[in-house]
C-alpha cells in the first residue's frame, strides 16, 4: 500500500509564505513522479506543481509560477512545496499525489493514482 501524508498547512496573512511537506511510504519513492494539487471551496481540484522522479524536471500551473517551488528529497522520501507571496486566492486544501506508473509524469488529476489526506492552507486578506 502507498501512504502519502501532507503537513505544513496553516493560516497565513496575504504576502506570507508556507512550506508544505509530503511524506511517502509503501513504494520505491525515487521511481515515481510527484504532484501537488489543491481544491478551493466550491471549486474542482486543480493541478499546482509536479516534479519528475529525479527532480530534474518541474512544471507549474500558470497561477503559481514564480511564487511556488516544488522539490523532492529522494533520500527522505519527501516532496515539498514552498509557497511564497500568498494571497486569498490560494486558500484551499492542498494534496500531494503519486502516479501509478514507474517514472511517469503528468499534470492532470487523472495522471495520479495515490493521494494524501490533504492539508488546509488559509490565506487571510
Amino acid at each position: 500500500q502507498v501512504q502519502l501524508v501532507e503537513s505544513g498547512g496553516g493560516l497565513v496573512q496575504t504576502g506570507g509564505s508556507l512550506r508544505l511537506s509530503c511524506a511517502a511510504s509503501g513504494r520505491t519513492f525515487r521511481k515515481y513522479a510527484m504532484g501537488w494539487f489543491r481544491q478551493a471551496p466550491g471549486k474542482e481540484r486543480e493541478f499546482v506543481a509536479g516534479i519528475n522522479w529525479s527532480g530534474s524536471t518541474t512544471t507549474y500551473a500558470d497561477s503559481v509560477k514564480g511564487r511556488f517551488t516544488i522539490s523532492r528529497d529522494n533520500a527522505k522520501n519527501t516532496v515539498a512545496l514552498q509557497m511564497n507571496s500568498l494571497g486569498p486566492e490560494d486558500t484551499a486544501v492542498s494534496y500531494c499525489a503519486q502516479p501509478m506508473g514507474l517514472y511517469s509524469f503528468g499534470s492532470s488529476p487523472a495522471d495520479y493514482t495515490y493521494w494524501g489526506q490533504g492539508t488546509q492552507v488559509t490565506v487571510s486578506s
